[in-house]
């Protein structure tokens, strides 16, 4: 078990999980920013894992 798991990607919802009636916050909004977050996450672990890692 890795102490720095990779971030896993949001699953995008289902159309039919929308019931496109204009909810605050949508499902697809809900996914956007989950995205958003994974994105971010993702550029972050990937730099831990070309940095060396220094010892104390």
């Amino acid at each position: 078990m890795s102490l720095d798991p990779k971030p896993e990607k949001p699953e995008a919802p289902e159309p039919w999980q929308c019931c496109q009636s204009g909810c605050d916050p949508c499902i697809y909004d809900r996914y956007w920013e989950a995205l958003t977050n994974f994105e971010v996450a993702l550029r972050a672990w990937e730099t831990r894992q070309i940095s060396p890692q220094s010892d104390p």
